[in-house]
């Protein structure tokens, strides 16, 4: 892509717009958007919509969400290309993407401002208005404590305004950058997906399999592990070590015995936060009363996490902290802590799906985490397949890393572009969208170029 400036500029005298191509007008907000106000009384319209991540999304109104179906009534019906704001929360959230574009006939929540464009392109509207909601212009207005905004709140936000046809051709222009631009996101994001799953693959291979890949084999007897080494061993968690569940002090909430500074307090959110294999510090600690009602880790204990969605999840403690019921840990364990790390991490996905039963919350009992098989590897192979995990886990993260890096870029750059073609930094007035995909695929492999240099 190479575009340039427009050839004259004026200040426009706000300071997030700074200076605007000269033919370009500067309107107020309501001059080009009225309120839409369609009540959804009477149940005229059931599809259910909702702002998230800037974009519009369907939801099942079957669900309710809590909701009883009288309460769809007080929803508010917007249109295809309606406008829709979150301006709610303004001091507390200022990450939230607040605006987006209504792609068919719905409701949505009436805490939600919606707005429809008269005279005005609605394509480009919407990237006008996310490059405000980048500018964080939305945070800025009114000032003061203010939590929300009405329309009467917009009514005077200035708008940049180049004509119609040009609104559209800047329109044009950015959906097919922000196209490329997404598409090479969507990769990255595969990439990343792949190789956390290339490495947990390795990790599980070294940890069941070892790192000779021609010695003999044998069935190991347990249908999920399926065949280990000949030489290895096998055994369950009960027999290598001492399985005992976390507990918290009760009355919970009671500030005597939480939000103390005395004894670190781990959760299953601080296991399931990240995927570091230590646990170093704790969000939270308890009193010393509240600490004296459960049982204390020691440093060096292998915790998993024994309910919910992220169940099965294993952190190794490297301070002495108590742990709620959460949590269950394995004290006096005679395997190499990181190689039980390794190994479990192994078995998250297996756990969860081994014990789902019927609707209820899952949940891996001291019973369930006692009777895991664990393979036995001699003592010093141990080691040496701890250590080439390391390295594995090394090199993947790094590569991980990089893709992340280039998804941060990627990001950056369709913000940019967004802001410069809808302020008139850039002018597009004379852009051509390519006449064929092999042109787009090589646009697309340039701008990875980009962003990754």
């Amino acid at each position: 892509m190479s575009v340039s400036g427009y050839p004259e500029y004026t200040e426009s005298g706000i300071p997030w717009l700074g200076v605007i191509p000269s033919d370009w007008q500067l309107l107020p907000f309501f001059s080009r958007f009225s309120e839409r106000r369609i009540s959804n009384k009477g149940m005229k319209c059931n599809n259910l919509l909702s702002l998230s991540y800037g974009r519009i999304v369907n939801k099942d109104i079957t669900t309710l969400d809590g909701l009883l179906p009288a309460s769809f009534e007080t929803y508010q019906i917007v249109h295809i290309d309606d406008i829709v704001f979150r301006l709610t929360d303004l001091q507390n959230d200022k990450r939230s993407l607040r605006s987006a574009i209504v792609s068919e006939k719905g409701i949505i929540t009436s805490a939600y401002l919606a707005v429809m464009a008269h005279g005005f392109d609605a394509a480009f509207s919407s990237y006008l208005f996310r490059a405000y909601d980048l500018m964080k212009v939305f945070y800025s207005m009114g000032g003061g404590l203010r939590q929300s905004m009405k329309y009467d709140d917009m009514k005077w936000l200035m708008i940049a305004a180049p004509t119609v046809n040009e609104q559209t051709q800047i329109a044009r222009f950015l959906d097919h950058e922000t196209a490329k631009i997404d598409t090479l996101i969507h990769e990255q994001k595969r990439l990343i997906e792949l190789l956390k799953e290339k490495r947990q693959a390795v990790i599980s291979h070294a940890v069941t399999k070892g790192l000779d890949p021609d010695v003999p084999m044998k069935d190991s007897g347990v249908e999920w592990l399926g065949e280990i080494p000949a030489h290895w061993d096998t055994s369950k968690f009960a027999f290598i070590s001492i399985v005992v569940r976390g507990g918290s002090p009760r009355p919970a909430g009671d500030p005597a015995l939480f939000d103390g500074d005395y004894s670190p307090w781990v959760t299953v959110a601080e296991i399931t936060k990240d995927d570091e294999i230590y646990l170093r510090n704790t969000e939270t600690c308890l009193t010393k009363k509240g600490s004296d009602q459960c049982r204390t880790f020691s440093s060096g204990t292998l915790l998993i996490s024994n309910s919910g969605a992220t169940l099965g999840v294993p952190k190794i403690l490297s301070i002495n902290a108590n742990a709620n019921d959460g949590v269950v840990g394995f004290e006096q364990l005679q395997i190499d802590s990181e190689f039980a790390y390794f190994y479990l991490s192994s078995l998250t996905e297996n756990l969860r799906e081994r014990i789902k039963q019927g609707s209820g919350q899952p949940n891996l009992n001291t019973d369930i985490v006692k009777a895991i098989s664990v393979p036995i590897p001699p003592s010093i192979e141990i080691k040496a397949i701890v250590d080439e995990i390391h390295r594995q886990r090394t090199k993947y993260s790094n590569l991980i890393t990089e893709a992340e890096v280039a998804t941060g870029l990627l990001k950056e750059r369709r913000s940019a572009i967004i802001s410069a073609a809808v302020t008139g930094k850039i002018d597009v007035r004379n852009w051509q969208k390519p006449a064929d995909g092999s042109a787009f695929d090589k646009e697309v492999r340039q701008a990875n170029i980009e962003a990754e240099t």
